[in-house]
Order: structure tokens, then sequence, then C-alpha cells
């Protein structure tokens, strides 16, 4: 697999703000820019003090600090293969000055750095591309193709991954689409139980695109199907439970 040349971080690289200001995030000028996705996850990452998250394909770190902002008393390792979206997340995890609580692992899951060998962590959560391989066209840019279309490892292949390195009884997090449930379902039987399903629904009415799902290693609970959340009011803005994750820094409850 060829991985892309790496870049490194301009002094001015954009600057965004996550959690209402709570969180600054530089991003590359241009190219693919983490929107709420990550913010959800993390939201979602039901992380309590002391416990050690795993976030898989961290991109430029953006759920990562979302999570430490929110959870002051856990640890995140973030592990991402791209090495200019690493430069960036090392870069943000400075500027947020969160260099004791979150860091940042280069490699790739299908061949795992060695630092990761023999560690289990207490939650994984993941944001893996939403299309399959040769189901779509790839954007000629780069971070977008990486963000969007699986490569060397597929949907099957992040869900083993988190499996490996959970905890007995730990949690895995994941943000998807919801048209490609079927799929993950079907990867999580017999390795997980305990799964909670929260629809994201567009709009009140709007069919969900995207879906929240958190599931047990080795857990035995019933399957919960959650009453969603609705991201939009019907003239445009977020509605309130909305505005309570995205700029709150609220926990997102199933």
């Amino acid at each position: 697999m060829t991985v892309p040349a790496m870049t490194v971080p301009a002094d001015s690289a954009p600057e965004d703000f996550l959690l209402g200001g709570r969180v600054r995030l530089t991003q590359p000028e241009g190219a693919y820019r983490a929107a709420i996705d990550p913010v959800l996850l993390a939201a979602f990452t039901a992380a309590r003090e002391g416990e050690r998250v795993l976030d898989v394909g961290a991109g430029t770190g953006a759920a990562s600090l979302c999570l430490a902002a929110r959870v002051s008393g856990a640890q995140i390792t973030g592990l991402e293969q791209r090495a200019d979206a690493a430069a960036y997340a090392r870069r943000n995890i400075a500027l947020n000055e969160m260099e004791e609580r979150v860091a940042l692992v280069e490699g790739d899951l299908l061949a795992p750095p060695p630092v990761l060998a023999g560690l289990r962590f207490d939650r994984v959560m993941m944001n893996p591309p939403y299309l399959k391989a040769g189901a779509a066209s790839v954007p000629p840019d780069d971070w977008k193709a990486a963000a969007n279309v699986e490569g060397a490892a597929s949907l099957p292949d992040w869900l083993r991954f988190a499996a490996r390195m959970l905890k007995p009884r730990g949690t895995l997090t994941l943000v998807h689409r919801a048209d490609r449930l079927d799929e993950i379902l079907a990867a999580l039987h017999g390795r997980f139980g305990g799964v909670l399903l929260v629809p994201v629904w567009p709009k009140a009415g709007e069919a969900a695109r995207r879906v929240l799902l958190s599931a047990r290693l080795g857990g035995k609970a019933p399957f919960r199907l959650s009453a969603g959340l609705t991201m939009h009011e019907a003239a445009g803005g977020y509605t309130e439970a909305a505005e309570r994750v995205l700029r709150g820094a609220e926990a997102l409850e199933g």
C-alpha cells in the first residue's frame, strides 16, 4: 500500500473550533475537513475517569480531543495511518495542551505498530471510511479518499481489530452509514453483544443516514434501539438536543 508523502502542518493552517470553542483544531486548507461525525462519536463514547480509549483512524485528532475535553480523567491513544494526518493530530494535541492525556501513534491497523503490542483498552472508538473499495469513485483529494473510501482494510477488518485491542467486556463505539448496518451487525456477531443503536435523523420524518452503535466484547445483553438524535429543525438550524451535544459538550446517551 502506498502512503502519501507527509505534509507538515503550516503555521497558517486554518483553525476550527469544536464543542463551543473547547477544542481547537488545525486542518489542511482545501483538503478533507472533520465534520460533526467525530464530535458525535466522542459524545457517544461513555468513557469514565481512569479508562483507556483507543481512537482508530484518528485523523487530525478531532474525536480524541473532543472526548478528552469532555472526560478529563480519560487517557486516549489515537492510531492514524497517514503521516500527514498524524502530523496535524500531534500539532492539535499540543495546541490544546493535552499531551499528558492524548497520544498519537502512527501505523496501520492491518499491521499494528509494536508500541500497541500487548496493550488492551477499556474502549475503542472509530469512524471508518463509509464506502466500500470499488463500490464508489475515489475522490481526487488523497485526504478525502482515505476518509471516505475503504483501502486495504475492509469494514470487518476494522471491527476485528477493535476486538483484538479491547479488554474482555470492553466497549466498541462507532459511527457509520445507516445503509451498512447489516454488514456491521454481521461482523459483530459471535464477538460482541449488548448492541445499542442510535439513529441520527437529519430532520424529523426523514430517514436516518448515519447511525451510532456501541457493543460490548463478549456481551450477552439483548439488542437495544434508541429513539435517536434529530439534528436539524424543519426550518433549519440545529435542534436543542443537537446543540447540547455539538456545542455544549454533553454526552450522547442512548
